[in-house]
């Protein structure tokens, strides 16, 4: 079976403006409904494409410094997830309506 371990420095869910502007950007969202799709950790290399892994990486930071994932090493590999049950206390059915809304 596989260890798991999260990486320090999980950060408190940031406010609706943070959230919302963090999901604003048509590449980080892709990326939150493609981790809400799959309801579990998702290898980073499988959240994106058309972009260089650079760019990848900044856009998890955003994500990741508004509250909205956290990153998750599952035998060895970092993987994204979706903090949705945090988001959910915070700001009940903000992310949960944007990321539903139609593409």
């Amino acid at each position: 079976m596989p260890t798991t371990y999260e990486l320090p420095a999980v950060l408190p869910v940031g406010t609706v403006h943070q959230v919302l502007t963090a999901l604003a950007d048509p590449v980080r969202l892709e990326m939150v409904r493609r981790m809400a799709a799959e309801g579990a950790p998702v290898a980073c290399g499988l959240l994106y494409e058309g972009i260089s892994k650079s760019t990848a990486s900044h856009h998890f930071k955003i994500l990741r410094e508004a509250g909205i994932t956290e990153r998750v090493v599952i035998a060895g590999q970092t993987h994204q997830k979706l903090r949705l049950e945090e988001l959910e206390t915070s700001l009940p059915g903000v992310v949960s309506s944007v990321v539903a809304a139609p593409r």
